[in-house]
């Protein structure tokens, strides 16, 4: 074996993701797309990884899970089954932020690389779609540094002048479409299809193993960002 055995768990949005890796190889991976139920295809999908892999689940060295923000549903499923696996086994937990998954996967992107050559200033904006106008949103280098911290935004014209009057910036994900309409600066980009994606975990979850940045599974909670607010039907039966 070249490196440890992860088993990766990305449900934070309404994508279902599921991979195994082995050191910085992904062995096997499956997903849904949107629209899909988290809670009938995740442990389906747990098992058909490792079918294809030939590696028993008691085989892994830790087990991941993308802690969010995003879905209040979606990331309870997942951590509850990420701890669930880690507890039964005894297996390490670890977590990394799901705008950071994106992040990383972005770089892969081949507009973004077209984008990047040549210069150390392009900024990456991974964004997820919450209610109305508003977006998770956080500023990364194309090190993949940290440049702003993850928050919630309402999307208003001049919401990141701040880093577009010095920066071009690459936006992506499920809130990019909120942003494409209203954002005109010329150092805006948007990016289409790239999501959240179990396979762009591999690469910061072994970083965090290498540095033994793992989680307590007794105590271990999603990353919120905002409370979760219960919405009451409109049409009650008497």
């Amino acid at each position: 074996m070249t490196g440890p055995l992860i088993l990766h768990i990305e449900t934070a949005t309404d994508i279902c993701s599921v991979a195994l890796s082995e050191g910085e190889r992904v062995l096997a991976i499956r997903e849904s797309g949107p629209e899909r139920s988290h809670a009938s295809l995740l442990n389906k999908f747990i098992r058909e990884v490792f079918n294809q892999s030939g590696y028993p689940i008691s085989g892994i060295d830790a087990v991941a899970v993308s802690k969010g923000p995003g879905s209040y549903t979606g990331l309870r499923i997942g951590v509850s089954t990420a701890k669930g696996i880690s507890y039964a086994l005894r297996k390490l937990l670890l977590s990394c932020g799901t705008l950071e998954n994106m992040a990383h996967g972005a770089l892969g992107h081949p507009d973004i690389q077209a984008l990047a050559e040549g210069r150390d200033d392009l900024l990456l904006c991974p964004l997820l779609d919450a209610r109305r106008m508003e977006v998770y949103s956080a500023f990364y280098s194309t090190g993949l540094e940290p440049v702003r911290e993850v928050r919630a935004d309402i999307i208003f014209h001049d919401s990141y002048d701040h880093f577009l009057t010095e920066h071009p910036v690459c936006f992506f994900g499920s809130g990019a479409l909120k942003c494409r309409g209203v954002l005109a600066s010329p150092n805006a980009h948007f990016i289409d299809e790239i999501h959240p994606s179990s396979a762009f975990m591999v690469q910061p979850v072994l970083n965090r193993y290498q540095k033994k940045q793992f989680e307590n599974v007794a105590y271990f909670e999603p990353f919120y960002l905002k409370d979760f607010v219960a919405t009451t039907p409109r049409n009650k039966v008497l």
